[in-house]
């Protein structure tokens, strides 16, 4: 990704450019989800909605950083390059991801040198991990590609209503996520700069209360449905004709519509890496991110039908608002994962239901559902 991202500027024309930088934009695609996972999976449960709210964090404060970068002739490209080398250096791969591989040695060895670097490394012996031996291996006859990992997830039926009702509610986000800032214009265009601004400044507020949503005191189902029902409404607000509310309040309810997509965006990304176990974890958040992203294409042919005719322009805030309120509602068919520990294989999550809810999650065969 960075190396694609700076022969960019020695490109000779349009097309190696183009090529160029969607290379660079496959390999940006996988680094977010493959960072998102790792982090959360080389710490405990303790631990787990900080790291997260963490990533949250500092993504807000690169973006933010970006038009600094530009404007001191810095390429955006050359830290992302010092990052991989130090993520090279010193990240460990992720012991859960290397036990559902078959490689319970070097899972051990992981764990070996995480426990080190804390200090307590030196008790642990080999039989320490002898209960490694009781997890299945869960790609063991189905391959370990991503075919495999889909294949997994379409013969279960509750993971595949999980990612069904989690893809459909991101889709909804991933419409206001990247469709309100295109369409802001329309409701202030002679403050536009300052309007664009508001929308920017509200990114690292949200990761803020997301942590604060991920702790002990709100649950994650709960959070995400009020995020996305608030996202809708401040949506809809924004449809009010000018000669009823003022460009303001409108404006103020713009803000909120995406500042509540944002928080729900955090939300559902630590929402879906605890629906799943560790053998499709990585599949299934990154096909939750590909469905924002895909909101994100929908969006703009939104914003651009709505700007044809000035009498119907604020349909696309309706559309918004709808899309992001009613998908947003299918959350609420998914189980409640707050305080739980992370499966590691797909039937030890079905285990973990069965434990925690029992005959309600069974259909008329005894089959989970």
């Amino acid at each position: 990704m960075s190396v694609a991202a700076a022969l960019t500027a020695f490109s000779p024309n349009v097309w190696v450019y183009a090529a160029l930088r969607f290379v660079s934009g496959f390999g940006r695609s996988m680094v977010g989800t493959s960072a998102m996972v790792l982090s959360t999976e080389l710490v405990g449960k303790r631990w787990r909605n900080t790291v997260s709210a963490a990533g949250f964090v500092f993504f807000s404060v690169e973006f933010v950083s970006l038009p600094a970068l530009a404007y001191m002739y810095v390429w955006t490209s050359l830290p992302s390059l010092c990052y991989a080398v130090l993520l090279y250096l010193l990240v460990q791969e992720s012991p859960r991801w290397l036990l559902v591989r078959g490689r319970k040695q070097e899972a051990i060895e992981a764990v070996r040198q995480i426990a080190s670097l804390n200090g307590g490394g030196g008790g642990i012996t080999t039989s320490s991990f002898s209960m490694l031996d009781a997890c299945a291996v869960e790609l063991g006859d189905g391959g370990e590609g991503m075919f495999a990992t889909l294949q997994s997830i379409w013969e279960r039926r509750w993971a595949l209503r999980r990612l069904a009702a989690i893809t459909a509610a991101s889709f909804g986000v991933g419409m206001v996520y990247y469709g309100m800032p295109l369409n802001v214009g329309s409701l202030s265009p002679s403050n536009l700069y300052l309007s664009v601004a508001y929308n920017a400044v509200a990114e690292l507020p949200s990761s803020i209360l997301a942590w604060l949503l991920m702790g002990r005191w709100f649950n994650r189902r709960g959070s995400v449905v009020a995020l996305t029902t608030a996202s809708g409404l401040c949506s809809l607000a924004a449809c009010v004709p000018a000669d009823v509310l003022p460009d303001g309040t409108r404006m103020a309810a713009e803000v909120a519509s995406f500042f509540a997509s944002c928080t729900a965006y955090d939300m559902m990304l630590m929402y879906t890496i605890e629906l799943f176990p560790t053998s499709v974890r990585n599949s299934a958040v990154g096909l939750m991110r590909q469905a924002v992203a895909l909101g994100g294409v929908v969006a703009p042919v939104l914003v651009a039908l709505g700007r044809e005719t000035t009498s119907y322009w604020s349909s696309s805030f309706g559309v918004f608002g709808l899309a992001v309120g009613c998908l947003g509602l299918l959350v609420t068919c998914l189980p409640e994962t707050r305080g739980r520990r992370l499966s590691d294989t797909m039937e030890e999550e079905e285990a973990a239901v069965l434990s925690s809810s029992g005959a309600s999650d069974m259909d008329n065969n005894g089959e989970l559902v």
